[in-house]
Formats: C-alpha cells, sequence, structure tokens
C-alpha cells in the first residue's frame, strides 16, 4: 500500500457491519450505514418542510450532508447503547470526550486538502445550531420508526425504548418534525401490496395535516 494512500473511506465502508441497539434482542438487525442513510433522507424532508411551510431558512443539502456523517466517527468508538451512555453524569462525559477525539481521528484520515471541506460534518462541535436541530429530529424519527417496527412485531425488548422515543419527541420543539409524524409515518407501517394499491391524493391537505395528533403506538 503507499504511502499516499487514504484509509478514510474504507473505514466508511465498515459501517454497514457496526450493529445498532445492541444490547436488545432485534426482530430486524440494523446497522450504522443504512441508519445513516435513513437519517438522511429524513433530515433533508425536514429541512425542505420547515423551509417551505414553516418560514425556515436552512439547507436542505447542507442537512442531508451532515446527517450522513452524523454517526461517522463509531467507526472508531462503536455503538454504544443509549441506556449505557446516558447512565450517569461522568460515563457521558466520558463518551464525549472520546466521540470528540474519534472525530478529529476520522478527519486526520482524509488528505490535507480535503480536510476542510469536510470538517463542518464530521466535527459535531462545528455543526450550525439549525443544522444540529434538524439533524437530531431527524435521528429521533428514525428511532421511533425502529422502534415502531420492532413492537409491531411483538418484540417486548423495545417497549421501554418506544416510550423513552415518544416522549423525547413529544417534548423536542421542532414542528417540521411534528408534520412529518403526521403525514408520512403511517406509510412506513404498510405491506408491499399495500403499498401498491395505495393511491396518495394529489393534493396537499392544508386544513388537517399540519396539526393532527402524531400517530403514536400506545403501548
Amino acid at each position: 500500500m503507499g504511502s499516499r494512500t487514504s484509509l478514510f473511506f474504507a473505514y466508511l465502508e465498515r459501517l454497514r457491519w457496526i450493529r445498532r441497539w445492541g444490547l436488545k434482542r432485534n426482530v430486524v438487525e440494523e446497522n450504522v450505514m443504512e441508519h445513516s442513510w435513513q437519517v438522511a433522507t429524513i433530515a433533508h424532508a425536514l429541512a425542505v418542510i420547515g423551509n417551505e411551510k414553516f418560514g425556515m431558512k436552512i439547507n436542505p443539502g447542507e442537512v442531508a450532508i451532515t446527517a450522513l456523517y452524523h454517526d461517522a466517527s463509531e467507526i472508531i468508538t462503536g455503538d454504544l447503547p443509549t441506556p449505557v451512555k446516558y447512565h450517569s453524569d461522568s460515563i457521558r462525559n466520558a463518551y464525549k470526550a472520546i466521540e470528540k477525539e474519534a472525530e478529529h481521528e476520522l478527519l486526520r484520515k482524509l488528505p490535507d486538502f480535503m480536510q476542510p471541506a469536510f470538517r463542518p460534518y464530521l466535527l459535531s462541535e462545528n455543526v450550525p445550531e439549525d443544522i444540529e436541530r434538524c439533524v437530531k429530529a431527524a435521528d429521533l424519527i428514525s428511532a421511533f420508526l425502529k422502534c415502531q417496527l420492532e413492537t409491531r412485531a411483538g418484540n417486548h425488548e423495545f417497549q421501554d425504548a418506544m416510550r423513552d422515543v415518544e416522549r423525547r419527541l413529544r417534548t423536542f420543539d421542532y414542528p417540521p418534525a411534528h408534520y412529518f409524524l403526521a403525514r408520512f409515518v403511517d406509510g412506513y407501517l404498510l405491506t408491499l401490496d399495500e403499498l401498491l394499491r395505495h393511491h396518495e391524493a394529489d393534493t396537499e391537505d392544508t386544513s388537517a395535516s399540519d396539526t393532527r395528533a402524531m400517530p403514536f403506538i400506545r403501548l
């Protein structure tokens, strides 16, 4: 291997082998790579919704790229389950320090001339607040979808996680997320045959779609 070879993208490729929700029995396994793609698509949609329906001024492209890389440092740290990460202040602070160092180490794997362009996406400390909130909302929605899938499959391992994510979403003051939950989440529960039979309305329902209750599963 030549001395000029960069390992950055080889590292990213291995995100597919890092399992999420590692302390729980999963009906459907989820890895960090597929999670990152899902968060990116949702975050991009939230930015568009925020701009078009709530008068926000946020760059959907910047949001999508940030979301794609939001868990990239886990190729070094691994995925630490949320109950462990937030078990105590000392564990949370220690993990934050490790995460920060992992982000910088991953950035250093790029050639020097590429690092300035990637720094805003790889280093969480450099992410603007409006983009950070959008990606965080998308991350929570992704977690909600995962918990919804598992509980609907009869997996009781995810009941407490479902309640926790539901609580966090309800208290997260981000209107585009509430709109997304009301407008799009029900579709994730459809089977392939149901999707093929379903015909979406061609016109926007402006009367209720923004404000109707979020379709949380009651456990």
